[in-house]
């Protein structure tokens, strides 16, 4: 499975693209669609570059989704953990209250899950609060248009 275009547009609307580093709200250098490996604070790409290395990150992210949960997923539900991995990192997913219960069948946990996860050190972001509850919106109902309107 790989991540449909609707995923793709969730996480290109809370990520944005810059093509210019940049440190996100946890501190991290950050470059283009949200790739935050090997940059710099000099760092300058491409569009056509920061479209590479999304697909490049997808791909992990999507293999990592993949490997760490072991129920069927629908296209909507594959999209919303691949963003919410995307975002936080496969330790992250490996190591979450989410994870395990989504493994044992608790589809229904999982929105619920997803809103634990909206802090960058111990402050609570609203755009991490939109984020997973357009996450949590499109893993449950597979509706995502409201999230990227507002």
């Amino acid at each position: 499975m790989k991540t449909s275009q609707k995923g793709i547009d969730l996480i290109k609307h809370f990520e944005g693209c810059r093509l210019k580093a940049y440190k996100c709200p946890a501190g991290i250098w950050t470059i283009g669609c949200g790739h935050t490996g090997n940059v710099n604070p000099d760092d300058v790409i491409t569009m056509e570059r920061a479209e590479e290395l999304l697909k490049h990150d997808l791909a992990r992210f999507e293999k990592a989704v993949k490997r760490l949960i072991n129920v069927p997923l629908s296209q909507n539900q594959f999209d919303a953990l691949v963003s919410f991995t995307f975002n936080l990192g496969e330790g992250s997913l490996e190591r979450s209250t989410l994870r395990r219960k989504l493994n044992v069948g608790n589809y229904n946990a999982v929105p619920v899950e997803l809103n634990r996860w909206v802090y960058a050190g111990k402050q609570k972001l609203a755009g991490l609060v939109r984020r997973r509850k357009a996450e949590g919106h499109l893993f449950k109902t597979g509706e995502l248009n409201f999230f990227l309107d507002s």
